[in-house]
């Protein structure tokens, strides 16, 4: 992204921030390609047959965003982090209409180890939503920061920046919260 464009980006959060509903229409064409690399990720962590499309995500989580009358967001790093929550709610709404839990089956989606052994495991997303909403009752910032790095698909560094901390805390409370949600998940310690 060019110099100018992450000052047009800037500049309509800004004006968002401040109730322009117009900014956020003149936004989203600028971060559209984004969005769709968020959600293209969260949909490919998702069951082989799922039905929503990358697209479909993007359009339900700007009519969200469109609905939202005050809105504090100043950054890139911070308008990603929104937009992040709200495909993450979108998801675990979707998985829930599904009736995922009921059948036993449900939306899967990949989940580093929190060994970083390099493997992949699946989780369901209802339970990883769960396990977040446990982890937020006991460290709401590392529940955050779960969200916007596994979600949101953010940097160490943005986090930091979205939550005014130091990237050395994210990474170590990242690391902390990734043990806390594998233990969570699999009801055992670390392999």
């Amino acid at each position: 992204m060019s110099k100018p464009e992450i000052g047009e980006i800037t500049r309509l959060l800004q004006d968002w921030s401040s109730g322009s509903r117009s900014a956020l229409d003149e936004l989203t064409p600028l971060v559209y390609n984004e969005l769709h690399r968020i959600a293209a990720a969260y949909l490919r962590r998702e069951r082989g047959d799922h039905t929503l499309q990358p697209t479909a995500l993007i359009h339900e989580t700007y009519l969200r965003l469109a609905g939202q009358s005050m809105v504090e967001c100043r950054t890139r790093a911070h308008f990603f982090a929104i937009a992040a929550n709200l495909m993450r709610q979108i998801l675990v709404n979707y998985c829930n209409r599904r009736g995922a839990a009921k059948r036993g089956g449900g939306n899967r989606v990949a989940l580093e180890d929190a060994a970083e052994v390099g493997r992949q495991r699946e989780l369901d997303v209802l339970a990883l939503d769960q396990a977040l909403c446990k982890l937020a009752e006991i460290d709401a910032r590392q529940s955050r920061i779960v969200e916007l790095r596994f979600f949101g698909g953010l940097t160490e560094s943005e986090v930091a920046e979205v939550l005014n901390l130091s990237p050395r805390t994210v990474k170590r409370e990242w690391r902390t919260a990734k043990i806390v949600l594998y233990r969570e998940l699999h009801g055992s310690d670390l392999p």
